[in-house]
């Protein structure tokens, strides 16, 4: 994918668009607010006991919650690279800065009338500021929330932009907090005493209620991510929360008080539970991906190990081949006179063998590529002959008769010559090996060719001790062997070459002893036609 893809790609809660499920979750948290809202409404200027102990503690709660929800958006902006993502962070940041001259400001809690030289109207304009500061990053961040992420080749260093963030987010706390205490006097009266409010308040929380409004339509605007779903309830919720305090309570410590520091906590948390919920997830689909990524390692490692296996067993046919028909005519060469016939026919068969020994990287190559690469017409008939022709002098030295029985005019097959030699070669080696475990002269090895409806049939028989019955049905399993020294890869290589020619092998008990393999392949009618 180009980056734009990558920016228009479903990745993460600021672009992912919200499943059915996920909006109907927001849809009734929006729910529980407005019935809550409804239940609590006609009672909210009811008084109630101060507890002066509820404001630290909710506070407390309120700068934790904030801090942790902007360290995490940071966190997402060095990785994102939204500008969006940054505004947002910045905001909660403020929120969670301005709660703490809020708090050492308000009266009765740590001194009778706050600390920080506050005045009587102090805490209430911080509260202004803190309300108002963070829906204007809420607009911020819904209008920066569709524009495109730079490359992240290109990107400037997320560093600087965090720095110049949080030391803009702090002078402006700072002012802020120096405004409502020693410019007290300058700012207007939003509280009569410690308790009551004046009417000017409710037009300032009135506006404010206008700007979270306005910052709830601007998320609902256009296509929306689940981000900006859950953070259309934050705003939701400062708007119940601002509706509580001032236009429905008119005092501290009434229910309405309480009531609207329960949503502030609502607001606050909301984006916190969903920014970690996603990092689990993350988390989650990271360990996923990571035992994906070994697991592929591991089959990937153990797939080379396989084709070096594969070679090596291929390969060493061919030269025990050559070096049983040196020893024959070395023995031939010793002979007095030499008989330079043998000698002559015996080093054709090394060549041969050696010509061999190149191919089988030409037979196993196909087998991981496309499975029409090398495909011709096959006289099944001829390549058997050819096969039992070069072992002729294997049979002779270990005592076995071939019996050889070809249905004349066969029709011939498409595959791939070399491989379907190293496939008759295989059984025929195996059949060798199992009758050497057979200690009387009684070795026999039949090989029969036959043509039945759409099909070319071979079959190759010995007279060995048979195949274990526990292992008939998994003898052509990777790595299965019944050698003492064998690696288990002869079968499932030659299944595998008879299943790329659209054949079948199978394996059965042979009467009244050894094996019997038989292969089935379609002939070339029977291809064409289909």
């Amino acid at each position: 994918m180009t980056p734009d893809e990558l920016d228009d790609h479903a990745t993460w809660l600021a672009n992912l668009r919200p499943t059915f499920r996920q909006s109907c979750s927001a849809f009734a948290v929006a729910a529980i607010l407005l019935v809550g809202f409804g239940i609590f409404a006609p009672f909210a200027d009811r008084p109630l006991p101060r507890l002066e102990a509820f404001v630290p503690f909710f506070e407390a709660i309120i700068l934790v919650t904030d801090f942790i929800t902007s360290v995490l958006l940071f966190a997402y902006f060095s990785i994102y690279h939204f500008r969006a993502l940054l505004a947002l962070a910045s905001g909660y940041l403020f929120t969670a800065m301005i709660v703490i001259p809020h708090l050492l400001t308000f009266p009765g809690v740590f001194s009778p009338t706050g600390l920080l030289g506050a005045g009587l109207q102090s805490t209430a304009w911080l509260y202004l500021f803190w309300h108002v500061g963070f829906p204007g990053a809420l607009l911020i961040y819904a209008w920066l929330r569709h524009e495109k992420r730079v490359n992240t080749a290109t990107q400037s260093p997320n560093l600087p932009a965090f720095v110049w963030s949080v030391t803009i987010v702090f002078s402006l706390v700072c002012g802020l907090t120096w405004l409502a205490t020693a410019g007290e006097e300058f700012l207007p009266r939003l509280y009569l005493d410690r308790t009551h409010v004046a009417p000017i308040n409710i037009y300032a929380i009135t506006c404010l209620i206008l700007i979270c409004a306005t910052a709830l339509a601007a998320l609902g605007i256009g296509r929306r991510s689940v981000l900006d779903q859950w953070l259309m309830i934050v705003a939701l919720a400062l708007i119940l929360e601002a509706a509580f305090v001032a236009v429905l309570s008119g005092e501290r410590f009434s229910l309405g008080f309480y009531a609207g520091r329960v949503f502030s906590l609502i607001a606050s948390t909301v984006v916190l539970v969903v920014l970690l919920a996603e990092t689990l997830r993350m988390y989650a689909r990271l360990a996923r991906l990571n035992s994906m990524l070994q697991r592929e390692r591991m089959n990937k490692l153990m797939n080379l190990e396989v084709m070096a296996a594969s070679i090596s067993h291929e390969v060493r046919q061919p030269l025990a081949a050559i070096a049983l028909n040196g020893g024959a005519a070395l023995r031939f060469l010793g002979r007095t006179p030499p008989d330079l016939e043998e000698v002559r026919s015996f080093l054709n068969m090394m060549v041969n063998e050696s010509h061999r020994a190149g191919q089988v990287f030409d037979n196993l190559r196909p087998l991981f590529g496309s499975a029409d690469k090398g495909q011709e017409k096959v006289d099944v008939n001829e390549v058997v002959a050819g096969v039992l022709h070069a072992l002729r002098t294997e049979f002779k030295d270990r005592k076995i008769e071939a019996r050889v029985e070809l249905t004349a005019e066969l029709p011939p097959i498409m595959g791939n010559r070399g491989q379907l030699r190293e496939v008759i070669v295989n059984l025929v080696h195996n059949a060798i090996e199992a009758m050497a475990e057979v200690n009387d002269d009684c070795r026999v090895l039949q090989v029969r060719t036959g043509h039945q409806d759409d099909a070319i049939t071979m079959t190759v028989e010995d007279s060995g001790p048979g195949i274990d019955p526990e292992k008939v049905g998994r003898i052509f399993d990777a790595f299965v062997t019944t050698k003492p020294g064998g690696m288990g890869l002869g079968l499932a290589i030659c299944q595998m070459i008879i299943q790329r020619h659209a054949g079948n092998i199978s394996a059965s008990p042979a009467h009244p002893r050894g094996a019997v393999f038989q292969i089935v392949l379609p002939s070339l009618g029977r291809v064409i036609s289909s």
